[in-house]
């Protein structure tokens, strides 16, 4: 069982910053694909973006790209979501999600993510 906590969510400026952290409880980290989703009131949840096992390949929703960065620390367990340039479009609550998967694919349909945080609640005022 893999359980994730995100954390650093918060209230921001529009053009402000802020970086998520997901950390897993799970001894085999380093075993797992990992992805950021996000739902907004009235919306269905999306890709955000995802790193594979290794930190070698990320991909990005084209909304994000350029502005998100993800990242991980195997020996921390931790994955982070770092965020410039928000916008009052990107509110949100954030969510961690992991896959068990040493291919380097990083998937971003939900259904493929077994594991999920509670999430993280982002809000950007304009």
């Amino acid at each position: 069982q893999v359980q994730l906590v995100e954390s650093g969510g918060g209230l921001v400026q529009a053009g402000g910053s802020l970086r998520l952290s997901c950390v897993a409880s799970v001894g085999t980290f380093s075993s797992y694909a990992m992805a950021w989703f996000r739902q907004a009131p009235g919306k269905e949840r999306e890709f955000v973006g995802g790193i594979s096992w290794s930190g070698g390949s990320t991909d990005y929703a084209n909304s994000v790209k350029g502005r998100f960065t993800i990242s991980r620390v195997n020996a921390k367990n931790t994955v982070y979501l770092q965020m410039n340039s928000l916008k009052p479009e990107d509110t949100a609550v954030y969510y961690c999600a992991a896959h068990q998967d040493y291919s380097g694919t990083i998937y971003s349909r939900i259904r493929e993510y077994a594991y999920w945080g509670q999430g993280t609640q982002v809000t950007v005022s304009s």
